[in-house]
């Protein structure tokens, strides 16, 4: 079994650092995991994704989850230090890194490439940390294949 398909069976919650689509979000709150987001810079900007209905909604909560069992981030590998410091801040075992590219560099909402230098020093950074890295596949496609419903 793949090391994410690991994690997010054993995840209850997620707390997402930027996403490339609503996808990521709506995928995660149907499937039943807490979902919470940092929605911007400040320390305030948190909220909670819940489902009411058939929508997916955000609740402003002002402040980081108590705890997250992984954090999702799509932000360059530059910011992967705040990541993973907000990673150990909320009790965090592992941090799911998307790129947000394709193969050709390009934006793409699913798109997890890195070249190979990224790759490595994004998992070292991560792990230097004592965390679980992950960088791929799509992680709202994953969700959807393991057909996980919490």
């Amino acid at each position: 079994m793949a090391k994410g398909d690991q994690i997010l069976q054993s995840a209850g919650s997620v707390l997402l650092v930027d996403w490339p689509s609503r996808d990521v979000p709506e995928t995660l709150v149907r499937a039943g995991y807490q979902v919470f987001v940092k929605g911007g810079p400040g320390p305030a900007d948190y909220s909670a994704q819940e489902l009411r209905g058939e929508e997916a909604l955000a609740r402003p909560v002002g402040r980081p989850p108590e705890h997250a069992d992984l954090v999702y981030s799509c932000r360059p590998i530059e910011e992967l230090p705040d990541v993973i410091a907000l990673a150990r801040q909320v009790g965090a075992t592992a941090v799911w890194h998307q790129s947000g590219r394709d193969s050709t560099g390009a934006p793409d909402p699913r798109g997890c490439s890195m070249t190979w230098v990224e790759s490595q020093e994004a998992r070292a950074i991560v792990e230097s940390a004592g965390l679980t890295y992950v960088e791929g596949p799509y992680i709202a496609d994953t969700v959807r294949r393991l057909a996980i419903h919490k």
